[in-house]
């Protein structure tokens, strides 16, 4: 029987949030809160593998109180558990400061329960680091399996993990020793409608709510503002890309056009690669 606990976020719409213009940052009051769409696939995985290896699903976030709306929403898809840790002393956290203070409630949960595989979102639509999951696996110095695009087995008790690890030009099937942390693509799975069931369980779920003062061993100089070495200074929008050539005349006349910008991109490549 497994036990995957599923690091979760909760994130602003980027699709209706707005910029700041006078000091370039995300408005967050300007769209509403959301689970963030890779943690939603993290937990479906989860989920999926629970019914096919049986176990249990835990997902676990840091936040204000207002993201026990995520857990609730993962409750919905099918995980059976949550454990949130909110605190002011959070507040202001990098990921080096969040993988800390989420590995902290980690190791209390595992004290409960072993953990057999943690899964995490590639990465937060806020944030786009991807940085989180590693820094977990990191602290709790088990193997991380980055961009997994499909899971192949969980053998718990042969302890290994065999997965499909998503390439520019492909994929590469990795077998780690359990336990191990997946960050996984959206790719891996589809999220369906959530039962009925499941969001009747889900409208009155109450988490686990732990403070600071509840995990063990804490050094809250690293945790929140104070344990973040990294400040996002300044965000503005990257600049919009120049359109492409239209190609015209008779197909003669466009491939040798498209042979000869293929031919400029290829020396352009090559003189690179001899002033390197």
């Amino acid at each position: 029987m497994l036990h995957i606990v599923a690091c979760i976020k909760q994130v602003p719409d980027t699709k209706i949030i707005k910029m700041n213009p006078k000091t370039n940052t995300m408005d967050r009051s300007s769209a509403p809160a959301i689970l963030n769409p890779y943690d939603a696939h993290a937990v479906e995985e989860a989920v999926r593998l629970k019914k096919r290896y049986g176990g249990t699903v835990s997902v676990l976030t840091m936040g204000p109180p207002p993201a026990v709306k995520a857990i609730r929403k993962c409750i919905e898809i099918g995980a059976d558990e949550g454990y949130m840790i909110t605190d002011r002393a959070f507040a202001g956290a990098d990921t080096l400061a969040t993988s800390y203070a989420l590995t902290k409630a980690l190791e209390k949960i595992a004290k409960e329960k072993p953990i057999d595989l943690i899964i995490c979102g590639k990465m937060t639509i806020d944030g786009d680091t991807g940085q989180v999951g590693p820094g977990i696996a990191r602290r709790l110095d088990i193997p991380p399996l980055t961009s997994v695009k499909k899971v192949v087995e969980v053998n718990k008790q042969q302890g290994y993990a065999i997965v499909h690890r998503k390439l520019e030009d492909g994929y590469e099937v990795i077998q780690s020793a359990l336990p191990c942390l997946f960050s996984v693509e959206k790719e891996i799975n589809e999220v369906p409608y959530s039962p009925l069931p499941n969001m009747l369980r889900a409208a009155r779920y109450q988490p686990v709510i732990w403070s600071v003062g509840d995990l063990d061993d804490v050094d809250r100089t690293l945790l929140g503002l104070k344990g973040s070495p990294t400040i996002v200074a300044k965000v503005w929008p990257p600049e919009k890309p120049k359109g492409g050539e239209m190609l015209e005349g008779s197909a003669r006349e466009q491939v040798n056009r498209l042979m000869e910008i293929l031919r400029q991109k290829q020396e352009l490549f090559a003189g690179k690669e001899a002033r390197g």
